[in-house]
């Protein structure tokens, strides 16, 4: 009995010390105002409302009109509600997962100071080796495909302002840009980049509902969605994309500095982007109607005017700075980044060589990783 006393004494000791010395550590992290912990050191409850909001929404901000043709002005407005209501639950019961898997390896006396905790990592500790290989292959395929689509994006919207390179050009001048976001350590290090990217896609956002209720219906516009199945479901989709990046949650939450206090930012940060995505999704397609049917991308429909070059860059410069919100899984960015030139590329033995540089660079950047755990 004494010798169990003694031991769940020593336990409770050992969990005091290290709330103290994360109290410390906060308090450290907090303390020097300088000009470069302002911009760079974030980990409060204020950089991971940003971070949330700003990762939510990026470029499908430009689609969401297109899935309202698809689906109709009502069940566009109910998808968006029910998605990011469940996104939020999820979010929260991913906290919860994260806080008691922190919560038991700082038991076992693991330091995760020069290591980012990632979600697959979670599911391993809880659950086993099995339900990391499948949350490995989900995050995996969560990048391959959702890389793609951002770079596709980037240059379809610098297309409405420069028109003398073709658009896979654009592709790969902005997959070299994209690319050095590896360089950016974690959230911690996204501060100035999660505030900047979610004020321009407030712009982005106001600029489309004030431009298409400035502009009027066009003569003859006509609602008529939803009018296929097929076309139903997929503006269902587009819009499950807009709240489906829940992966990052881990991320986020190892950033701050009091990971528990995030529970309900997720939910706060979906309501703010609910101001954002309804008014101009719904304006646009009040505006332009069945129009948008060919038309995904907003900006088409919209007069050419300063107020759209500037949230087109807006935008474009949001992209690249969405790479590292969406996909901070630094392990795997080389796979994607390569698989998609190679993809891309119509040289067959080019493709097969940039697959072998691909599996390398994951072998090798899982192995450091490895190491640093």
């Amino acid at each position: 009995m004494a010798t169990s006393k003694q031991g769940e004494g020593g336990m409770n000791n050992q969990s005091m010390n290290e709330s103290i010395e994360r109290d410390e550590e906060d308090k450290g992290n907090q303390s020097p105002l300088s000009f470069k912990s302002l911009l760079w050191h974030g980990g409060s409850v204020y950089d991971a409302w940003f971070s949330c909001a700003s990762n939510q929404v990026a470029q499908v901000l430009l689609t969401l009109p297109y899935s309202f043709s698809q689906l109709g002005m009502l069940s566009g407005i109910i998808f968006q509600v029910f998605y990011g209501i469940i996104g939020s639950w999820t979010a929260y019961l991913i906290s919860i997962l994260y806080v008691e898997y922190r919560s038991r390896k700082e038991k076992e006396n693991v330091s995760f100071k020069n290591h980012v905790i990632q979600w697959f990592e979670v599911l391993d500790g809880l659950l086993g080796p099995y339900w990391k290989a499948v949350g490995l292959a989900f995050n995996c395929t969560f990048l391959l495909f959702g890389s793609v689509i951002q770079l596709i994006a980037c240059a379809s919207n610098i297309y409405y302002i420069n028109d003398k390179l073709d658009k896979r050009t654009w592709t790969y001048i902005f997959g070299a840009c994209c690319a050095t976001t590896v360089f950016i350590p974690s959230f911690h290090n996204y501060r100035i980049w999660s505030f900047l990217g979610l004020g321009m896609t407030t712009y982005t956002a106001w600029y489309l509902t004030i431009a298409s209720l400035l502009h009027g219906q066009v003569e003859g516009v006509q609602h008529s969605g939803p009018t296929k199945m097929v076309l139903y479901f997929t503006g269902a989709t587009n819009i499950l994309y807009t709240f489906g990046g829940h992966a990052v949650t881990v991320e986020i939450m190892d950033a701050m500095w009091k990971p528990r206090k995030f529970k309900f930012i997720y939910l706060i940060a979906t309501l703010y982007v609910f101001t954002l995505t309804i008014p101009s999704a719904t304006a646009v397609y009040w505006a332009f109607g069945d129009q948008l049917l060919t038309h995904s991308n907003a900006f088409s429909l919209l007069p050419p005017n300063g107020w759209r070059t500037t949230a087109v860059v807006l935008m474009l410069i949001h992209q690249v700075s969405s790479f590292l919100s969406k996909f901070p899984f630094h392990l795997f960015f080389p796979l994607f980044f390569f698989f998609f030139f190679s993809y891309a590329s119509s040289n067959a033995s080019c493709a097969v060589h940039n697959i072998w540089v691909c599996l390398y660079a994951l072998v090798f950047r899982v192995g450091e990783g490895d190491r640093h755990a």
